[in-house]
């Protein structure tokens, strides 16, 4: 029974709410601040390489449940997209990307012609900051886990 890792609910619930806090509750400062950098790293290089329409829980929901796995920061991103980047369209009410020439009016509809509010990256760029965003959520399940059910390590210096 002592071989079994013990399990610690607030470090589990610490790393559901932001990447490498688990740790950091568990007491292992340092490798909490490692696992921040490296998946807010990975999951922010999404957000520059591909632009902030990576993250689109409506055009795009399969990619956003992995993306989502990086914690409560994916819905603030996905709020700011949908509610200060898509126009809302003029005939079904609906919230999209906005087209070429096309812009954000009054209450976030569509208007023609003006600037667009952003401009939905395209190719190869699109698909690597998803891919990214994406692969940060998924490498940060592991990370739940390990803070949840957290093993035993050997301590630098002991055999």
């Amino acid at each position: 029974m002592d071989d079994l890792p013990s399990f610690r609910p607030l470090g589990l619930l610490g790393a559901c709410l932001f990447p490498g806090l688990g740790h950091i509750l568990n007491g292992e400062v340092r490798r909490g601040v490692y696992i921040a950098s490296g998946i807010l790293g990975l999951f922010l290089s999404g957000l520059l390489v591909g632009g902030i329409d990576t993250i689109d829980s409506k055009e795009d929901r399969p990619w956003f449940l992995g993306q989502a796995l990086v914690g409560p920061l994916t819905f603030a991103v996905d709020f700011v997209h949908q509610h200060h980047f898509k126009v809302l369209d003029p005939q079904t009410k609906q919230l999209r990307s906005a087209y070429p020439g096309e812009g954000r009016g009054p209450n976030g509809v569509a208007v023609s012609p003006s600037t667009p509010p952003n401009i939905k990256s395209i190719g190869k760029m699109n698909e690597l900051g998803t891919l990214f965003s994406t692969v940060a959520g998924m490498i940060n399940v592991i990370v739940i886990i390990d803070a949840g059910w957290p093993t035993r390590r050997q301590q630098q210096g002991k055999a």
